[in-house]
């Protein structure tokens, strides 16, 4: 039996074939998963030639187009020794049917392209991938340009230290899912802690211009180090792919991947209120930063 049961792709909107398209067929047949493809678009154009006459050709080009899309689909699924389906959805609003797919076909993971929205835009308009990290309940992997269909190494990026993700296991999510991919992929799998020291040398910590600062500073940092390191060690993640790295979260998981070709970061998202929803969280920073894909999965709901 493999690591996944069912896989849920979210297609391209023009149809095309696009990287999640080949990373999904990859997964599905390492796995040995069902793959159920949908494609959510925008519902076919009706064209006024005058005030009640409608342009009924254009629309049944439209329809046409979308049925031989699905033929030929399925055709080339099945071909491979997929186990597949396929199916439009016409909408102007992809979220809740999204979310109303992944209910009831209960994916073990939501596969999609990543969408690369302007950086206005997401100022005043929130993302359809950022939506999907937030409210999705399986892990949203999303591809951006791929060099393999199945990812050759992979990276669970962790904060053992923070109380949150302690509290709702969420570290232990993140390195099961990343796990599982790597079994799946026969993929190496690496474990990343970007620490960040900042708030010692802030107004509210201890002051560090002394030499008991200092102390105060390496006592905090090897505490740091000594959290990750039990985490590492109850998953046996060997000592060469373990990396204990100072600094931002964002911009060291770059680093990280550009230096040692990451192919998918599987990182956590923590439900937020209030102005932190607003400014978002490390996984949808990194969603625009970060070169490679994502696999973002959510922290463990505690009955």
């Amino acid at each position: 039996m493999g690591q996944y049961q069912r896989l849920l792709l979210i297609a391209d909107q023009t149809l095309h074939s696009s990287p999640a398209l080949l990373r999904a067929v990859a997964l599905a047949k390492a796995s040995g998963a069902a793959l159920d493809v949908r494609a959510f678009v925008e519902p076919a154009p009706v064209v006024h030639l005058w005030e009640e006459k409608v342009d009924d050709a254009t629309y049944q080009r439209y329809l046409r187009r979308v049925r031989r899309w699905i033929a030929d689909e399925v055709e080339r699924l099945s071909g491979q020794g997929l186990e597949a389906t396929v199916e439009v959805v016409f909408t102007t609003h992809p979220l809740p049917d999204i979310l109303r797919a992944v209910e009831e076909l209960k994916p073990d993971m939501l596969i999609k392209d990543v969408s690369l929205e302007p950086v206005l835009k997401r100022v005043f308009i929130t993302p359809l991938d950022c939506h999907l990290l937030r409210d999705c309940p399986v892990p949203v992997h999303l591809v951006n340009q791929i060099r393999y269909g199945l990812p050759h190494r992979v990276l669970a990026a962790v904060d053992p230290f923070d109380p949150s993700t302690q509290i709702n296991g969420l570290n232990d999510t993140i390195i099961q899912t990343a796990h599982a991919l790597a079994l799946a992929c026969d993929a190496p799998l690496h474990l990343l802690y970007a620490y960040d020291l900042t708030p010692a040398f802030n107004g509210d910590a201890p002051l560090v211009s002394g030499g008991w600062g200092v102390d105060f500073v390496e006592e905090l940092r090897e505490s740091l180090h000594l959290a990750f390191v039990t985490l590492a060690d109850r998953y046996g993640i060997p000592p060469e792919r373990r990396h204990f790295v100072m600094g931002l979260p964002v911009p060291v998981i770059s680093e990280f991947v550009e230096e040692y070709l990451v192919d998918v970061v599987v990182m956590g998202t923590v439900h937020r209120v209030g102005i932190d929803r607003l400014i978002g969280s490390n996984t949808e920073r990194a969603l625009y930063s970060v070169p490679g894909s994502i696999l973002a999965v959510r922290q463990s709901v505690k009955a």
